[in-house]
């Protein structure tokens, strides 16, 4: 069986062609907002016709493409209902590219496509109920329930980063205070990094930055407070117990075998991941050993997403037979 997986982003889409489970090859094309939605649309369809020639594969043979794309999705439709950073409104993408390939097309958000190719070709493999939580600009993420990814109702659901977690807390873009992108987020940490340094001038955060507040990267504090620096220290610990009080909200609903960290946060390794789960399994409502919890670095990186678009498009196939 021949899929093709295309992870749809602001700048640029990146194609897959899988052949009995396997990766075969790999393109990317650049894409921007003043291609409009039909220029987008015959973007993809090229793309996935490239990446399955260049493969020395024949397109005749493929089974169907799948498409994670950015947004608010209605995967039932293949619509995209909202982009908000290409000005989309009500956009039949699945359906466009369908017509222009001759293949069924099936579309999904793509943080869902992330944590579906996680769960299914990544870290997650080894569980049945996983969730994918990654830490980058905002807080995405998705939810693998008994192999399946879960959408919610009309697609809507897995909106992870905006759960409030601090009542009356800091204002968010989705129109709530406190939601836990604000707290946990990479650029939440960059905030209060900078935040950090300006009351405290003797921190060795400023030697790390530069001097400067806008080199503050992710990293900063956790290098800092690996040397002992007081002020990184806080600024970490602080990061931790918000990004816990997140994972544990999301575990007690989901109660999932694993959470799955995405992002560039996700590479200090133990220095995030142990204290980082002894908080959670002091917050859970069931106790660990009951039902035990594994939280672990997602291992796919930029390519969880077109795993996922053709683990999504393979799903969708199984439920139509």
């Amino acid at each position: 069986m021949i899929y093709v997986g295309i992870d749809l982003g602001g700048m640029s889409a990146k194609s897959g062609v899988f052949k009995d489970g396997e990766l075969i090859l790999k393109e990317r094309v650049d894409t921007d907002p003043s291609d409009g939605a039909k220029g987008v649309a015959e973007k993809l369809a090229a793309l996935a016709r490239s990446v399955v020639a260049h493969a020395g594969l024949s397109f005749k043979d493929v089974q169907a493409v799948g498409i994670g794309s950015p947004g608010v999705i209605d995967s039932a439709s293949g619509t995209v209902v909202k982009w908000g950073n290409y000005d989309w409104v009500r956009v039949p993408l699945a359906g466009a590219v369908a017509d222009l390939t001759g293949k069924r097309v099936y579309l999904t958000n793509d943080a869902n496509a992330a944590a579906l190719g996680e769960a299914k070709f990544g870290v997650g493999s080894e569980y049945r109920d996983c969730i994918l939580v990654t830490l980058g600009t905002g807080v995405g993420g998705g939810i693998v329930l008994d192999g399946k990814l879960f959408e919610g109702f009309r697609s809507a659901g897995g909106e992870v980063g905006h759960m409030v977690i601090k009542t009356g807390g800091r204002p968010c873009g989705c129109g709530r205070q406190g939601c836990f992108e604000q707290y946990s987020s990479a650029t939440a940490l960059i905030r209060d990094t900078r935040a950090a340094m300006e009351k405290d001038k003797d921190s060795l955060l400023w030697e790390l930055a530069g001097g400067s507040l806008q080199k503050v990267d992710g990293g900063t504090a956790f290098k800092a407070a690996r040397f002992g620096d007081e002020t990184a220290k806080r600024v970490v610990d602080d990061y931790i117990f918000c990004l816990a009080e997140g994972i544990a909200n999301l575990v007690n609903i989901f109660r999932p075998q694993a959470v799955m960290l995405g992002g560039g946060i996700s590479n200090e390794g133990d220095a995030l991941l142990k204290p980082l789960k002894e908080t959670v399994n002091s917050l859970i409502y069931v106790n660990t050993e009951y039902a035990p919890l594994d939280i672990v670095r997602a291992k796919l990186g930029n390519d969880a997403g077109i795993y996922g678009a053709y683990a999504y498009a393979l799903q969708r196939e199984k439920e139509a037979q």
